[in-house]
């Protein structure tokens, strides 16, 4: 078997993974690149196993031990995707880029009616009068 196929159709996989990272928004759909950028790594390394014939078959092994890794970044990444989309409404990865933007953060000043912020009614419910 030749090399040059299995390791071009790699390199294929891989770009087209790292091109979905790079231009996707959706989180969902940046995990998937990269758990396609992972199986182009997995294939090659069967493909270098094979080709080197390999008695202890270290890249099946190792192939092995990322196919397991991919399972564990997957059902995680999904699960921080899912928190995040049920507290912001939405998994768009450009929204997502710091708490500090959101309303009512520091950075913005002091948020009417909270506590701590000055008011202009009296403890009693009075109008606070101007004195000049």
């Amino acid at each position: 078997m030749h090399l040059a196929y299995p390791a071009v159709l790699a390199a294929l996989l891989f770009c087209v993974g790292v091109y979905g990272v790079l231009a996707r928004r959706n989180a969902i759909l940046v995990l998937m690149s990269v758990e396609l950028m992972l199986n182009a790594v997995n294939l090659n390394l069967v493909a270098f196993d094979v080709w080197l014939r390999d008695t202890l078959h270290a890249g099946q092994a190792l192939t092995l031990f990322t196919i397991a890794v991919a399972a564990a970044e997957i059902g995680i990444g999904l699960a921080i995707v899912l928190m995040v989309h049920r507290n912001r409404g939405t998994a768009d990865v450009d929204r997502l880029r710091d708490t500090a933007e959101r309303p009512g953060s520091p950075d913005d000043g002091p948020v009417p009616g909270a506590p701590g912020t000055p008011t202009d009614e009296t403890p009693h419910g009075e109008k606070a009068e101007a004195t000049a």
